[in-house]
């Protein structure tokens, strides 16, 4: 959830620049009078505490985790 500034674009990309992210997909959820819900899904190895500081200095927060993947990716 986040507020209505700055725009998805912009919000977008500032996630897109965060340590680890190598891809970022948002799509609105819900918008009403104060703020927008947004589905954010990132790929790539981010610190979750970072992350959530720094997403509140664009206004946003993050209300739940709904799903996380591991994978290995060494070969051995």
């Amino acid at each position: 959830m986040k507020s209505h500034q700055p725009a998805l674009p912009e919000f977008t990309a500032s996630i897109g620049v965060f340590e680890g992210v190598q891809r970022v997909d948002v799509a609105v959820d819900e918008i009403d009078e104060e703020t927008v819900s947004l589905r954010v899904v990132i790929d790539g190895d981010v610190n979750y505490d970072g992350l959530k500081t720094y997403l509140a200095r664009y206004g946003a927060e993050i209300h739940s985790v709904d799903r996380v993947i591991v994978e290995d990716l060494e070969v051995g």
